[in-house]
């Protein structure tokens, strides 16, 4: 008896890159297809900074499972329900803003696996093993094993506590916001000032020492992405339907414009 596989946490635990592409803008279920014909390993569903809701997560989480991208949604707090009803509507795993120490680790790992790994509360008709109907307790071991815990470090403290939360059972990658970090740190923006390199360092090491997987977002030019993931970055967030519907027309409209009778 098994669950679908998670694409994205296979591919990481092969020692591969799993790239994700954020999901802000879209609401029809064909992006899971799109993205999967593009060649990317996960959607990141944005919850936290998207107007989407529950429904929309969950419906684009379930066409995920079927295509074989992983649908990983980020949620916007750290109470039980805001992971369950995800994972309990065929989302594969969660992504948790602004982590800051073992103890915010543990609580949010604990949200997302059944006893006796974590806490969650078992619901049932669960799209991650085809709906098929199954033991409980194998239900619960099989989707427990194929889900993904990712925590954001985005503050000075939560890279002072790396080496802590990367010790947390439960918690599979540390993904860092180098946004909200950066602001946090005073250099809004400034991606190669060397405090950026630095804390990226630090969480790489604790991943390493502790089995865990580093993740990246916030940077996605060719030469940061090429630095960071040289330096051992796994978990990459590598752009949103925003970012590149904005930069595909304005290339589009640049070109046919270019094309105008002066």
């Amino acid at each position: 008896m098994t669950a679908i596989p998670n694409h994205a946490l296979r591919q990481l635990r092969a020692g591969k890159l799993a790239i994700g592409l954020g999901v802000q803008q879209a609401r029809t279920v064909n992006i899971a297809t799109l993205a999967k014909t593009a060649g990317f390993d996960w959607l990141f569903i944005d919850c936290e900074h998207s107007s989407m809701d529950l429904d929309d997560a969950s419906q684009l989480s379930t066409a995920a499972l079927a295509v074989g991208v992983s649908p990983i949604v980020r949620v916007a707090g750290f109470e039980h329900w805001h992971a369950s009803r995800l994972l309990d509507n065929g989302a594969q795993g969660i992504v948790f803003p602004h982590v800051d120490d073992a103890a915010a680790a543990k609580r949010v790992a604990d949200a997302c696996r059944y006893p006796p790994v974590g806490k969650r509360s078992m619901g049932g008709g669960l799209a991650q093993v085809g709906y098929k109907a199954m033991p409980v307790a194998d239900t619960a071991r099989v989707v427990n094993e194929e889900t993904m815990v990712v925590v954001m470090i985005e503050s000075p403290q939560g890279v002072a506590n790396a080496d802590e939360i990367a010790a947390t059972k439960g918690v599979d990658a540390l993904l860092i916001g180098t946004n909200d970090m950066c602001f946090e740190m005073g250099i809004p923006g400034q991606f190669n000032d060397p405090k950026v390199k630095d804390a990226y360092t630090r969480v790489i090491a604790a991943c390493r020492k502790h089995g865990k997987f580093a993740g990246m977002g916030g940077m996605y030019t060719p030469e940061l992405l090429e630095r960071h993931i040289a330096m051992g970055v796994q978990l990459i967030l590598s752009g949103s339907d925003f970012s590149l519907l904005m930069q595909g027309a304005t290339a589009r409209a640049g070109l046919v414009r270019g094309f105008e009778k002066k």
